[in-house]
């Protein structure tokens, strides 16, 4: 009787997260992979098409366009981001006067929402009344207001947005590995003569081999599934130049202005979020393989 309680109990304890997972990650999946064969805008009777969806997702520029955006985004974004919150890591981990502030201080962007950030961000760089422009302009740096959210630099403006939000994330992780490398490993070093630049050469980057294999396959994941900045910031503008491929997928579903759409394409939104699921399944595959050879090398 007991042992049927004790059972009971853990059924009772899982069943609301249970209820949730099912409901709101496992149901939608399998709602979405059902409409992708038709052809569907959120009223009325979908019709079945097949494969229709896929042949005209194969056709459209905008989406791989959006495809190759979101590889600039995320390359621009991984190359800077990681090595900046490394060094400050490295920095923070030593005995630095202040360093639990500095902490706070760098973290604090991670905590803040998305779109009060990127709306900070485009007071920032909106190229009429900006605070970048009216200091280039007042200090005489530049003769003329930059269109910071332009063709030209738009794709920079958010590379740099989300930069500024994800420093603060993976330098507590780059933290929380420097911390589980001995001490005893550094004094061998200055015994025998090793300066700073080879300690970091020499110990810290093999010692943290497992963390930064982790956290570079997050930044990766991360980088290749953010949108919501962008939304904010330029919806994917201007002529496409920001466009990547979850806010693409989110337009076909949720179209954002009248310049987009204005109907919801669910059938094909569909179709292109599952390719968007295989395209960056399939990465993280190739990153997980890659890596797995280096270790066995």
């Amino acid at each position: 009787m007991r042992k049927r309680l004790s059972v009971l109990n853990s059924y009772v304890f899982i069943f609301p997260s249970l209820f949730l997972t099912i409901a709101l990650g496992i149901y939608p999946i399998v709602w979405a992979l059902r409409y992708m064969f038709y052809d569907y805008q959120g009223f009325g009777t979908p019709a079945f098409i097949g494969l229709d969806n896929f042949a005209r997702l194969w056709r459209d520029r905008e989406f791989w366009h959006s495809v190759y955006n979101t590889f600039i985004y995320a390359s621009g974004k991984i190359i800077i981001v990681l090595p900046i919150s490394l060094v400050l890591a490295v920095i923070l981990n030593k005995g630095l006067k202040g360093k639990v502030l500095l902490r706070a201080v760098y973290f604090m962007p991670t905590i803040i929402s998305t779109s009060v950030m990127s709306i900070i961000f485009f007071t920032i760089f909106n190229s009429y009344n900006g605070l970048l422009n009216q200091f280039l302009l007042k200090y005489g740096i530049i003769a003329k207001a930059i269109d910071w959210l332009g063709p030209n630099y738009a794709m920079v403006t958010v590379i740099i947005t989300a930069i500024w939000g994800a420093i603060g994330n993976y330098m507590l992780l780059f933290i929380a590995g420097l911390q589980g490398i001995p001490d005893d490993l550094y004094e061998s070093a200055s015994i025998d003569g090793a300066n700073a630049l080879h300690k970091f050469w020499n110990i810290t980057i093999p010692m943290l081999g497992p963390v930064l294999q982790m956290i570079v396959m997050l930044a990766i994941i991360t980088a290749l599934k953010g949108y919501e900045s962008i939304m904010v910031l330029t919806e994917g503008g201007p002529f496409g130049k920001t466009d990547v491929m979850y806010l693409y997928v989110y337009k076909l579903f949720f179209p954002v202005s009248a310049a987009t759409s204005t109907v919801q394409q669910i059938g094909y939104g569909s179709a292109a979020g599952f390719v968007t699921a295989l395209i960056v399944g399939a990465i993280t595959v190739a990153y997980f393989y890659l890596s797995k050879r280096l270790n066995q090398d």
